[in-house]
This record gives structure tokens, sequence and C-alpha cells, in this order.
């Protein structure tokens, strides 16, 4: 059985006073749109939004969205803000789905096993891509996608090539991209240490100039 979220139509001004009236009321306030229809201010309830977000397939779970006197919506969570703070659900934003035309999303890559590189080599593993975007059918959209990594050896790669394929899915994600690889200790701290030296400051030449001047860019805050 399908998740089936219970949704109201919000009424009235939709600006921050009557957002808050909502969440006081125990209820976030909502949008949903898509599938050629006109976009609909909603509330829901966030105990089910977070059960959909935190269940096996998260936010690529397709639900009922139930409106009292209009039909049943398929729909999928396309995004959602928290409060910072208190880490609380604030809005959400919800598309209508039509199960007979393909979606694009971004899928969970699961590593399986340990390798051989790490059990015998010593090696690190290095989860490089942990979502891939493909692109398929509704009823198609899998959880995630299993890759066993056991074989992989040191400086071992699996690549978006190597994840299982099949003709119900397209990966959007280059094929040469790196999903995962084996390093050895001694790759994976020369980043670091190369960092390091990155951050001394050059005292001879700051010396020879006499002063520093430094800029920095704080990019504005996305509201």
């Amino acid at each position: 059985m399908p998740e089936v979220v219970a949704a109201s139509p919000r009424v009235g001004k939709f600006n921050k006073n009557a957002a808050r009236r909502v969440r006081r009321a125990g209820k976030i306030p909502a949008v949903l749109y898509g599938a050629g229809h006109e976009p609909l201010a909603i509330e829901v309830d966030p105990k089910q939004i977070s059960r959909i977000l935190y269940s096996e397939s998260g936010h690529n779970t397709i639900f009922d969205v139930e409106l009292a006197g209009q039909t049943s919506a398929k729909a999928m969570i396309v995004d959602w803000q928290r409060e910072p703070i208190k880490d609380q659900l604030i809005h959400i934003d919800l598309k209508r789905i039509a199960l007979d035309k393909t979606l694009r999303v971004y899928v969970r890559v699961k590593l399986l096993g340990t390798p051989v590189g790490v059990k015998t080599n010593g090696g690190i593993l290095d989860h490089v891509l942990r979502e891939v975007e493909v692109e398929c059918l509704p009823a198609d959209i899998p959880s995630h996608i299993d890759v066993d990594v056991t074989e992989l050896d040191l400086h071992g790669v699996v690549r978006v090539s190597d994840l299982p394929h099949s003709g119900k899915l397209k990966f959007l994600t280059s094929e040469d991209a790196t999903v995962a690889h084996v390093v050895s200790i001694r790759e994976e701290a020369a980043p670091a240490a190369e960092g390091e030296a990155a951050a001394t400051p050059a005292e001879p030449e700051v010396a020879k100039k006499g002063k520093a001047e430094t800029e920095a860019k704080k990019p504005e805050a996305k509201k």
C-alpha cells in the first residue's frame, strides 16, 4: 500500500505570519504542483513527511496526496526546508507525478562488502559518488543501487559503468565518473599535507613587500 499524506488547502494570505500560524497549529505549509495543474497551496502533517524522508526510498518515494473534495494525486517530495537550530521541517514542495512519464531522479549508491585492498593491503575505501542521476518511469525508481566491492584491490576503481545496468534505467551521470576506489594511506595523507603547506604563510615574501592584502567575499545566503 502506498503512503497516504492528508492535505488541507491553505486560504488567505501566504506570507511569513500565515506560515507561522500553520506551524503553530502543528502543520507545515506546502505547495503541490506539476502534471499540468496550477500550483496549490496546502498544509500537511510534518510527521508524515518526515516518515517518508527517512524511509528506505527517501525523497524518491511516490505517495498519494489526499485533499478534501479532490481526487488523490500521486506525488513526490522535490524540495524541503528545515529550521537550522531545531532542525524542524518548515516547508515542503510536492510534485504531482504522471506514472506514464519518465523522471530524472538521484538514487543512492550502496557499497557492499569489504574490498580485498582494505583487508589484505592496508588500503582505504573512498566512496566518492554517493548518488547517481538516472531517468526512468516512476514505478521503476530503485530505493538504492548496490555494487559489490569485495574484489576491489589497492588502486582499484568502481565507475558508473560498473554499476548494475538494466533497460529500465538510463544513467545520466557520466559512465566514466568514479563511484569508489581503494587508495593507500600514504595517498590519503598527501592532500592533507599539501593543504597544510599551502596554509603556511611565506614569511620572507611578506617581509619583502612589507604588507599583505587579503580580500574575502562571503556569498549571499540563499533564502
